[in-house]
Order: structure tokens, then sequence, then C-alpha cells
């Protein structure tokens, strides 16, 4: 319950850098939700692997580190765009 308040919080924060970047922010926003599975499926196959089925709570521990680490990748991502400025409007002002 805890992951998925939190992950609706990202996905406001990478809503409104998007908006500000200039880009579709419901893009970005199901871009941040699909990774965040996908890498959290990733993240617990690799936990399975590492410490087996027996040890849930390192299993899980390592699905959540995975998927606020695509998190924090889109985001790095995000923030190397350019912000928006609308020249246009600003073309016969000067």
């Amino acid at each position: 319950m805890l992951e998925i308040i939190a992950l609706i919080f990202l996905t406001r924060e990478i809503g409104r850098l998007a908006q500000k970047k200039g880009l579709k922010p419901i893009a970005w926003k199901i871009y941040t939700i699909a990774g965040w599975v996908l890498s959290e499926i990733l993240g617990l196959i690799v936990g399975i692997m590492i410490f087996g089925e027996g040890n849930l709570f390192s299993v899980m521990m390592i699905g959540i580190t995975f998927a606020i680490t695509s998190y924090f990748i889109l985001k790095a991502q995000l923030n190397k765009m350019p912000d928006f400025d609308d020249d246009i409007n600003r073309i016969g002002n000067n």
C-alpha cells in the first residue's frame, strides 16, 4: 500500500517536471509507472537468484531498490532536457 502512495507522489513529480520541459506529462507518468513495475519485477528476479525464495524480505528490498532506481534514472533523463522556453511569444517584445 505504501508503495502505491509513493508511486502516486513520484508520478506527480515527474509530470510537473515534464510539463516544465514542455513535454506531455501523461506520457512521462506512464513511463514512470511502466519503468517502476518492470524494474521491480527484474529486481525480484535478481533477488530470488541471489537470496533464494526463502528470504522474502531481502528479495522485496532488492525489488523496491530497483524500482526506486528506475525513478531516479527517468528523472535524470528529464533533467537533461532543456526547459521549455516560449521564444515565439518573445519575438516581438525585444
